[in-house]
């Protein structure tokens, strides 16, 4: 069996940083700059999907698609930066696009079966959150020797 057809080819981690940075970019650039614009609008026209209004929703989605992706792609905070992702792609899948089509609703459930996946996984070696926890550790380790 040649090496790249290896199952350790390419380490885990790396593919976690691979999806982490790449599905986070995806969701900034492709989704969360749009409704940053939107707040430019007047007036400012956006569903509400939670009855909350339209302004927070658009609030709420607007800190997930940005703030939260952004500090998915540092791996900083991963698992709690998700937890707001993964509610906007529930909220997108299985409410805005409830009677819509499949290939209307595809995408945030496919952005949900990402998000679920990484934080079921955690933010892998290549993170801020790696580094903090190995810092941490090093300094438990000292304090007890």
């Amino acid at each position: 069996m040649s090496h790249f057809l290896a199952t350790r080819f390419i380490s885990a981690d790396f593919a976690i940083l691979f999806l982490r940075v790449l599905s986070g970019a995806m969701m900034l650039f492709g989704h969360g700059i749009s409704k940053l614009e939107r707040f430019n609008d007047d007036p400012i026209r956006f569903g509400d999907p939670i009855g909350v209004g339209a302004i927070p929703s658009l609030i709420l989605a607007t800190l997930a698609e940005v703030v939260c992706a952004g500090l998915i792609m540092a791996g900083f905070l991963t698992r709690y930066a998700l937890i707001p992702l993964i509610i906007t792609m529930m909220v997108a899948g299985f409410i805005t696009h409830l009677d819509d089509p499949w290939g209307k609703k595809e995408l945030a459930l496919m952005y949900l079966i990402l998000y679920f996946g990484l934080f079921l996984i955690g933010p892998g070696k290549y993170s801020v959150d790696a580094k903090i926890e190995k810092k941490h550790l090093q300094t438990a380790d000292e304090t007890i020797a």
